[in-house]
């Protein structure tokens, strides 16, 4: 069917859903700040479960797509390039905000202990490829462990959340989760109301993704372009459009826990797509099926992941051009990889 597509209206479609993509994200935010003052379970929490799993949807759609049309590359590079690519997206809000560091005023213990569970989970695909390529029903047995390890970390992070061991110092300039107060309207909208609206949104940016994925394969086969390339640099970043509008929006509205968990929780979330990459992929272990270029984006990750957490423990204040030092690492390393992949790639 796409085959018989121009490539003119290939090129209009994938513009089209990545739209759809940007809109949808951008109205999630809104919702899941006054999901999180609902039902009480903080910005943290919504923003790492929540919002980052709704917003990752067209992402993992586009993991699935390709995964069961034989790219590998692209349906695993899809994954991790996002993961990166997000992660870059909090120096990029630390732009927005310019009152103070935004690693420092988001201070929150839950996000620490997400972003570890996620350097975890990143180091899992590296077994696998070091392991004998041994699958089970075709699936390599590290993709049965991964959503293990994540539900595992989800667990741990309720319990971080309501009994915390260990607590932010609080500063002039530490920003709290603070319910908003809602005007009359917005009451009148109730929490089953808001849950349906944000379910709506994501069917809505699931099936732009996979309309995202059915044009980018196509348009990779026409233009000649690497799926390592295609999924890194042009799906995942498009996919991630929303995590970088969503994490905007909330600093700007003061959600800076919901801003930095979004991103946090949407990256742990992501690596679920390997999992579902590896199931969808007919041809053995996804795993042994990728080459380099695909694991230096999950190394790029690991490393980006490894600063902000350190960012986040260290709050410092304020770094060179009123953003935090990690926040210039973050974008000097992303912008290095980018090129390498580039220059690589040549």
């Amino acid at each position: 069917m796409w085959q018989d597509f121009s490539t003119l209206t290939l090129a209009g479609s994938f513009l089209v859903a990545s739209v759809v993509i940007l809109l949808s994200g951008l109205r999630m935010t809104g919702l899941a700040d006054r999901i999180a003052d609902r039902t009480g379970l903080g910005e943290a929490i919504i923003g790492g479960i929540l919002l980052g799993a709704a917003t990752s949807l067209s992402g993992i759609i586009v993991s699935v797509t390709s995964a069961l049309d034989g790219h590998a590359s692209l349906a695993f590079s899809n994954s991790v390039g996002g993961i990166a690519a997000q992660t870059l997206f909090l120096a990029v809000a630390d732009m927005f905000y310019r009152k103070i560091n935004l690693e420092h005023a988001a201070a929150d213990l839950g996000n620490v202990f997400q972003g570890i569970v996620l350097m975890v989970l990143l180091t899992l695909p590296f077994l696998a490829l070091s392991s004998p390529e041994f699958t089970i029903w075709a699936i390599h047995p590290v993709s049965f462990v991964i959503p293990l390890v994540y539900a595992g970390g989800l667990v741990a992070a309720r319990s971080v959340h309501a009994e915390p061991m260990w607590e932010p110092v609080d500063t002039r300039d530490t920003k709290t989760d603070e319910p908003e107060v809602e005007d009359a309207e917005s009451r009148a909208q109730s929490t089953q109301r808001l849950f349906v609206m944000f379910g709506s949104l994501m069917l809505l940016m699931g099936s732009a993704g996979y309309v995202i994925a059915k044009t980018a394969s196509e348009l990779a086969d026409r233009m000649d372009i690497s799926g390592s390339i295609m999924g890194a640099l042009v799906t995942a970043v498009v996919t991630s459009l929303p995590e970088l509008v969503t994490t905007i929006v909330a600093v700007r509205r003061g959600a800076l826990q919901l801003a930095v968990g979004g991103i946090i929780g949407g990256n742990t979330f992501d690596t679920l797509f390997l999992m579902a990459s590896d199931i969808s992929y007919r041809d053995g272990s996804i795993y042994h099926a990728v080459g380099e270029a695909d694991y230096y984006w999950i190394a790029t990750a690991l490393l980006m992941t490894g600063i902000l957490i350190g960012g986040l423990i260290l709050r410092q204040r304020q770094g060179p051009a009123k953003i935090g030092a990690e926040s210039i690492l973050l974008l000097v390393i992303y912008a290095g990889a980018v090129a390498v992949q580039f220059f690589g790639s040549a």
